[in-house]
Parts: C-alpha cells; structure tokens; sequence
C-alpha cells in the first residue's frame, strides 16, 4: 500500500518542515561502494545535492544526517557543508532522530526525512514529509509520502530541498 499524498497536501507538509533528515547510502550515494585493495570505501556524491543542503541551512532549516555506516569521508563532507547533527554507524535510527528533534525543538509534523531502504522505515513513517529516492527499495517507496524523480546519489536531495524551499516561498 502507497503513502504517496497529492500535490497540494506535499506542499502543506513542506510548507511546515524545519529539519530535514538524510540517510547517506541510497540517499546521498548511488547506493555503491567501490572499494580499494586497503579495504577502503569511496563514494561518490552529487554536488547539486549538497547546494541544496546548503540552501535549506541558508533559510533556516536544519539538515540531518543519520546513517548505519561509519565513514569518515562523509563526516568530513558533511562537516564542510555545515551540517551540525550527523549521526553515523548507528543500525537504529529512531533513537538519533528523537534527540536531534528535541534539541531543536520540533515535533514529527516539522521534520521531513529521506530514505531509501529498510532502517529508514522507523523515520519514514513518523516524521511529517517522508521521501524516497526514486530507486529506493519497494519498502521504503511504499512509506513514503513522496518519490522523487531522481534517484540516490543523482540529486534526489536537491529536488527534495527544491520543494521544501518553494513550499516555504524561498524558492
């Protein structure tokens, strides 16, 4: 069953999102490791999406970002788009999603979250906007209010925070 919403009840959701929350996998990334001789990762992110962390942050609205996996490259990426609220290598996602809501003060209808697979299901059904990349998993397609166009990694995010952006007359 599909928790897509119409147009206008998107938009009245959006008009009232304060904080965004981002998975990183699936969401920020195309979903891939590519993975070196030294077992290292690398990941690749689209620029257009961090632009679009950057504009949310330049009207008031906080980005969070909470992921089941460690990785420093993306602590440093996060960090340097000014994100304040990262959360990384934790498999249960509510926990983080409720602290980082009440230090800012918000309830479920202000915050809006992006995720694409199965431990993004807890925040995917409680926050007031869900979304999922157009690729996502059929689960968490099925939880969220809204599919973008774009999928993980190919700006998602940007179309995402686009929407938050003109809902709130900021675009």
């Amino acid at each position: 069953m599909s928790a897509q919403l119409d147009t206008a009840e998107i938009q009245r959701r959006a008009a009232r999102i304060r904080c965004l929350f981002l998975d990183i996998d699936g969401v920020m990334t195309d979903c891939k490791l590519y993975l070196t001789p030294d077992g290292e990762e690398l990941k690749a992110v689209n620029v257009r999406d961090g632009w679009g962390m950057k504009a949310l942050m330049r009207h008031g609205i906080e980005v969070a970002v909470i992921s089941g996996r460690p990785s420093a490259a993306m602590q440093k990426r996060l960090e340097w788009l000014g994100l304040r609220f990262i959360v990384l290598d934790t498999e249960t996602k509510l926990p983080a999603y409720e602290r980082i809501r009440d230090a800012l003060g918000l309830n479920d209808e202000q915050c809006a979250m992006m995720g694409d697979d199965v431990p993004d299901l807890p925040l995917l059904r409680r926050v007031g906007l869900a979304m999922a990349p157009a690729d996502a998993h059929e689960r968490a397609l099925a939880a969220a209010h809204l599919v973008t166009r774009y999928g993980g990694g190919d700006g998602a995010i940007r179309e995402a925070a686009d929407l938050i952006l003109a809902a709130q007359g900021q675009a």
